[in-house]
């Protein structure tokens, strides 16, 4: 019931705002009028946590780890510059302002301050969003009627902005109640968004040559620290599936989980993400091989530095791993929650065979857009992960800090903790490399670097930071790498699960007859790349492109540049036909 309260009066806060709207013009709101009372100005902020990404956006990212059957045009590397976009859109930032400046209408301070603190902390993320898709972007701190010329001028520095940002989520920081709420925004929300956003900026800064980076990086090491040592969180470990269990049940964990996007059949607040991983139709979309390469051997030792691991079948591949590879993708012994059948992963559902089972529940939600189990957008795990990297890249980690953060996230999974020592003397090659991991990462703290990177790759699947992650690590040529799934010797009959019997036939010529749980392939679907053996090939037909020196940002819009009679100036490199 209190999930359901806390869903329903969101929802029915953001139905009522638009309705109030509507029949009074925010134009138009008297500052006289509103926001003098705690129930008016909670109505009126709640509409703030639409700009939360929700479903799809959350579970359905892609980027170089997980392939689905359609590529988004920044993975293929086909954008072109839009006339508009929604992500420059600023009606958001309008609301918030609003707000901010007619608060003080209400008398109560700790109620203003409390609101205050909400409405700041989502200025933050809107502008942390804008500057991460378009870098350079206008500051504006006051909601401004339509032929206010302010909103024809240029754009501001990223650094100045993120000034900006930085006195935003402070405020929100200092303000917000210090309590764990997972459907509400809470100081422990802030610490967890502070820590993301100048991880970002830092490394963002560091990798791309912009300077200042030192100050944003301690910035987020700070926000991770005060949070690890005063929220009390922790991390969930209850069952033999911890990692599994906190993603596929209904109702949020509240030991790690900060913040949730909350959802409940019973409100029609729904969202598909059974459909997107066990459909044959909704993308079939599969884990990279080379991500699953690199999960680490249940001892803790690297799976490719094992002899012939390129060439190893998937139930040899997928054997004595880290416990989270079965607890993401369908191996041996798999069975749905609430079942008892062992189930082979469907290659007619997952483009490289290797098929998510992230936040999957029971069958019965495998019916369109039914599933109902609330998505985490702040959790424990990346805050640990954010101190952490933080720290590395600034050369100012220690073993004590790996302790208390990514060796706790280890524990959870049953593996053994990384040694910084031992990792910084033997740095992995396989993740040094350039056509499997991260060749632009140097000095004394690479190796340590390296397997961050690999925890945060392993934790954060599908949680929507890989694009982002590669954006700041100036890594994006690994969108254009191939794209691989399983190896197969050759063709034949397949049992996948290990249970005995056939699951899989690859085959050449004539079909073979259908026979009932069993998934036919032929050479010519699964491209492998020897010809008859090989590993499956995903989008080999596709040329895909990474430009060094533009895709690093979005294009700004050409109906905004040219609204703006061209003081909003291009990104680098895009070229929109206009001559200002």
């Amino acid at each position: 019931m209190k999930k359901h309260f806390a869903i329903l009066l969101i929802a029915l806060a953001a139905v009522s705002c638009k309705d109030w709207l509507v029949r009074e013009p925010q134009d138009e709101l008297s500052p006289d009028t509103y926001f003098t009372t705690e129930q008016e100005c909670r109505l009126y902020t709640n509409r703030f946590y639409l700009m939360f990404p929700g479903g799809s956006g959350i579970y359905g990212e892609d980027a170089d780890y997980i392939i689905p059957s359609v590529l988004s045009a920044e993975v293929a590397g086909n954008r072109t510059v839009p006339s508009t976009a929604s992500s420059w859109n600023w009606d958001n930032l309008r609301t918030v302002n609003f707000f901010i400046v007619n608060a003080d209408n209400c008398k109560d301070p700790a109620v203003r301050d409390k609101y205050l603190g909400l409405a700041r902390f989502f200025r933050a993320y809107f502008y942390f969003e804008k500057v991460k898709r378009y870098g350079d972007v206008p500051w504006l701190d006051e909601p401004l009627d339509a032929d206010d010329k302010s909103l024809y001028r240029g754009r501001d520095d990223r650094k100045t902005v993120m000034a900006h940002v930085l006195e935003d989520i402070d405020f929100a920081i200092s303000r917000l109640p210090a309590v764990k709420n997972v459907y509400e925004v809470t100081k422990w929300t802030a610490l967890a968004l502070k820590s993301r956003i100048f991880l970002f900026e830092g490394t963002y800064r560091k990798y791309h040559g912009l300077g200042d980076w030192e100050s944003c990086l301690e910035q987020a090491s700070a926000a991770a620290a005060e949070f690890i040592q005063s929220s009390g969180y922790s991390l969930f470990s209850t069952g033999t599936t911890p990692y599994l269990n906190l993603f596929n049940t209904v109702d949020t964990d509240r030991t790690e989980i900060i913040l949730t996007r909350g959802y409940s059949s019973a409100l029609s607040l729904v969202h598909d993400v059974n459909g997107r991983y066990t459909s044959t139709t909704m993308g079939k979309p599969g884990l990279a091989k080379d991500v699953v390469n690199s999960y680490l051997m249940a001892d803790g030792t690297r799976f490719t530095d094992q002899a012939g691991y390129a060439t190893m079948t998937f139930a040899e591949e997928t054997r004595e791993r880290d416990p989270r590879l079965a607890q993401t993708i369908r191996t041996p012994g798999y069975m749905r929650v609430g079942t008892a059948e062992k189930l082979a992963p469907n290659l007619a559902a997952a483009t490289t065979g290797y098929q998510i089972i992230k936040y999957v529940g029971a069958p019965k939600y495998d019916a369109y857009n039914t599933s109902e189990n609330d998505l985490p957008l702040f959790r424990t795990a990346e805050v640990y992960l954010n101190y952490a990297e933080a720290l590395a890249e600034l050369e100012t980690l220690t073993q004590a800090d790996l302790d208390k953060s990514v060796n706790k996230i280890r524990k959870r999974a049953g593996m053994p903790s990384m040694m910084l020592r031992e990792v910084n003397e033997n740095p992995d090659r396989y993740l040094m490399a350039e056509a499997t991991g991260y060749p632009g990462v140097s000095g004394a703290n690479t190796g340590v670097i390296l397997e961050i990177r690999r925890e945060r790759t392993v934790e954060l699947i599908a949680e929507g930071f890989r694009y982002w992650d590669l954006m700041r690590w100036k890594a994006g040529k690994r969108l254009t790498r191939p794209f691989l799934g399983m190896y197969f010797p050759g063709t034949g009959s397949y049992d996948l699960d290990g249970n005995g019997t056939v699951d899989f036939i690859l085959y050449e010529g004539q079909a073979p007859a259908a026979a009932s749980g069993v998934v036919t392939m032929s050479l010519q679907e699964a491209a492998l790349t020897g010809g008859t053996s090989g590993n499956i090939t995903v989008h080999g037909n596709i040329t895909r492109k990474f430009d060094e020196n533009k895709d690093y940002l979005y294009p700004v819009p050409t109906d905004d540049r040219v609204l703006t009679g061209g003081a909003v100036s291009q990104n680098p490199g895009w070229e929109d036909g206009l001559s200002f």
